[in-house]
């Protein structure tokens, strides 16, 4: 069939359909039917795949492709035959630099002002997309493209995040993707996984003793759909966004992978910042004259390390540097396969190496469990805790991060970390563009100012496509980033981005035409007890970018003048793209009522029901910080009970309800380092019965302990202790599961193979005190209200 003029109007999606013009004739065989020939939609004739890749958590000096210590062949044979681009910069933050890419928009103006578990009801941070401002999967779709995602989505609100949705944010639900296969959320278990397969939870294909990783999985689907694409749909494009959770913490790999960086860091953070440095000035990555910024008093130099530590910190280093060439590695499986169909050079490939700059979310000392931290609990994690479980970091016993000086070093030459949107540490990233047919200069450098929010722009003009004018009926609002195609032909192009403001949590700064104005208001790492400034006292920097590339000269007091414009110019562009007000607060972003962001579930009871199960932490209600009881109504078989009654979280924080050798027990776990179990005195008869476990809160603070309980039919059959309690959060990957538990297991009595329920669950209640001294009514009370359930 001979290729037809591309006649559709693409403004407008999805493209209405126009009735063929000619006569109707009342019998399909008379001589004047005529129809024309169904055509597929397809996009303009010519337009090319698209492979999108990125990476989470790499700083701009982690990659050996921009001087780091990390091997990335897959990286540096794509910027042989494309372009690397040493000025592409991201928000500082996941989920905002991820809604930024994939709409064009910046990631206030998409609601994606933090992370979408610190929503509030301002529009800036409001974790809502506006209809307005559609994402370019669902225009190449509506235009013809096949779309898949393969890897994290941290775009969806903790509100929408249950099994029943509403899926209007999800990849394959709104998102424009008819292909989702990954997790929903910030980070995940590499080595078990909480996946999706579009909408519908699934366990991972195999377990970690089997071989199981979760970028090795992601890669393999990824693989799979791109063949079976070419397959049967040859003359359509594709548009792949390939988005693993690596590196973000915890850092999983292989042991082998790890085990090639054996020694390669115990110099310390100091020592490899400086090798990063000379390595990328002789790689040419940055300019001769660019200086090495100082350390910040707020991190600690390698010496003043305890020796003892030393050789954990080391290990943290030499998993992370494992784990990014094992991602690298799973990326160019991805590659050759679309080489191997003979269509690579047709392919336009993005390959971000980093959402923002590495993370410093993991103290001084390094995590090896990093929910320690964001509990505020991290002193738990002592040093000798520490050096007991150095050989197991980057195993599936671990839920590891690095030191804040690893971070710090793997943002060389730049100040600062993840979430430090004031400076280049916090949002310059490494970029390569590879696309043969186009690009001539093979192996080139750009030093264009370029941001995330210009890919989506750069894809639709390399395409052949504008951006719509409505979609779905909706009238859309003009994407705010500016195409790079232009820098794909000529090296020194004058650049065409040359506004561009940041802000994050408080840290902010503005980029005009070479200057950057900033200003640090926040330290990531400090999460307990620290006193935010007023944002009228933060001291603000200036910088002349044209000679000093790594932000290392303050030109603020030689040039107020310039300083006050930029400022000035910062609260324009604020002001414009929702950014105000400026959020800085902690805690309070975290309750949603204080954040003013719906929840799914209200009030102090909730019901659940057999196989409910894969219910993220905010889709049941909390229990931090306050008593509790969970009341369940079950029958019990002759041979006795066995299996999870309800259970939330994992091995590394949670609490279980569960049966052993027809016991009842409940077990807290706090951060995988202490278990308290309390066991029923007796066994639970056969026969249908209410089983309880109540948890009297200590109040007087945040993670106190408790008194448990343990009831059957309102009887009093056992008690315990729980010495302390997570005030935060359990797990950003684990779930609430009812009569079994997916996952990793709470408790380390029994195993997943083991936590079905052998008896038959009609329904669970969970009850929650209003605050940390509201305890229970008496028991019988509370069976009463339960036993009037059925």
């Amino acid at each position: 069939m001979a290729e037809a003029p591309d006649n559709h109007v693409r403004a407008m999606l999805p493209i209405p359909d126009r009735a063929a013009p000619g006569p109707t004739t009342y019998d399909a065989k008379d001589p004047a039917t005529s129809y024309p020939p169904i055509r597929p939609l397809l996009p303009p004739p010519g337009a090319a795949n698209v492979l999108i890749v990125l990476l989470d958590d790499v700083g701009f000096g982690a990659p050996s492709t921009f001087g780091g210590p990390c091997l990335t062949p897959t990286a540096e044979r794509l910027a042989a035959g494309g372009l690397r681009y040493n000025r592409f910069h991201t928000t500082a933050l996941c989920a905002p630099t991820r809604q930024a890419l994939l709409t064009g928009r910046n990631h206030h103006s998409v609601g994606m002002g933090s992370i979408t578990e610190t929503a509030t009801s301002a529009p800036g941070n409001n974790a809502m997309r506006p209809n307005t401002k559609a994402p370019l999967p669902l225009t190449l779709r509506l235009n013809g493209y096949s779309t898949a995602q393969f890897g994290k989505c941290h775009e969806v609100p903790p509100w929408q995040t249950s099994p029943l949705g509403p899926f209007d944010a999800w990849p394959s639900g709104g998102g424009g993707f008819e292909k989702f296969y990954g997790f929903i959320g910030g980070e995940n278990n590499q080595w078990d996984p909480a996946l999706y397969d579009g909408t519908t939870p699934i366990d991972p294909p195999a377990k970690p003793e089997e071989g199981y990783h979760l970028t090795e999985d992601l890669a393999d689907h990824a693989i799979s759909w791109i063949r079976q694409q070419k397959a049967l749909m040859p003359d359509r494009p594709f548009f792949v966004y390939f988005a693993p959770g690596a590196t973000h913490a915890p850092h999983h790999v292989p042991r082998e992978w790890a085990e090639k960086y054996r020694g390669a860091f115990d110099d310390g953070w100091d020592v490899q910042r400086e090798r990063t440095f000379a390595r990328q000035k002789q790689l040419g990555i940055i300019p001769a004259d660019a200086g090495l910024t100082a350390r910040h008093d707020e991190i600690a130099a390698w010496d003043d390390m305890p020796d003892d530590l030393k050789p954990v910190l080391a290990r943290e280093m030499e998993v992370y540097a494992g784990f990014l060439e094992h991602t690298d590695h799973q990326v160019g499986r991805v590659v050759d396969a679309i080489d191997d169909l003979g269509v690579l050079d047709d392919t336009l490939v993005f390959y971000i190496i980093g959402d923002n700059g590495a993370s410093a979310e993991g103290t001084m000392n390094g995590a090896f469990n990093e929910m320690a931290n964001f509990n505020g609990m991290a002193a738990l994690e002592t040093t000798e805790f520490l050096r007991s479980r150095m050989d197991d970091f980057g195993s599936p016993t671990s839920y590891n991060h690095y030191s804040v000086g690893w971070a710090w070093a793997m943002n060389t030459p730049f100040q600062w970390t993840k979430q430090v949107a004031s400076h280049w540490g916090g949002t310059r990233n490494g970029t390569i563009v590879h696309w043969p047919r186009r690009i001539a200069d093979r192996g080139g450098l750009r030093e264009q100012f370029t941001h995330v929010i210009d890919i989506a722009p750069t894809v639709l003009e390399a395409v052949g496509l504008g951006e719509p004018t409505t979609v779905n009926g909706v009238l859309q609002s003009p994407m705010e980033g500016t195409s790079m195609l232009y820098t794909f032909d000529e090296a020194e192009a004058p650049e065409r981005h040359d506004l561009q403001y940041f802000e994050m949590f408080g840290n902010r700064g503005v980029y005009h035409r070479g200057w950057s104005a900033v200003t640090k208001h926040r330290t990531p790492w400090v999460l307990v007890g620290a006193e935010m400034p007023e944002f009228d006292d933060d001291v603000w920097e200036l910088y002349d970018g044209t000679n000093d590339y790594s932000q290392a000269v303050d030109l603020a007091r030689e040039h107020p003048d310039r300083l006050r414009e930029l400022q000035r110019l910062w609260l324009i562009e604020a002001t414009r793209y929702n950014v105000l007000p400026m959020d800085d607060r902690t805690g309070e972003r975290l309750d949603p009522e204080l954040a003013g962001r719906p929840t799914l579930v209200r009030g102090s009871s909730q019901l659940f029901f057999p196989g409910m199960g894969r219910l993220s932490e905010n889709s049941v209600l909390s229990i931090k910080n306050r008593s509790f009881a969970i009341t369940a109504e079950v029958e019990v078989p002759e041979d006795g009970l066995q299996g999870v009654v309800i259970a939330q979280g994992g091995s590394f924080g949670g609490w279980a309800v569960y049966a052993r050798h027809g016991v009842l027990e409940f077990a807290y776990n706090l951060l995988g380092i202490r278990e308290f179990v309390t066991s029923a005195d007796l066994p639970v008869p056969s026969g249908k019965h209410q089983l309880r476990a109540e948890f009297a809160y200590d109040g007087g603070g945040l993670g106190k302990g408790g008194q448990v309980t343990l009831y059957h039919d309102g009887t009093q059959v056992g008690s315990g202790r729980v010495d302390a309690t997570q005030p935060m959060i359990f797990s950003a990957d684990e779930t609430t599961d009812v009569g079994y538990e997916s996952g990793t297991t709470v408790s380390s009595r029994y195993d997943t193979a083991s936590s079905r329920c052998n008896g038959t669950i009609h329904w669970v209640q969970l009850d929650t005190g209003k605050d940390d001294h509201d305890h229970f009514i008496d028991p019988q009370e509370r069976l009463r209200v339960a036993m009037s359930r059925q």
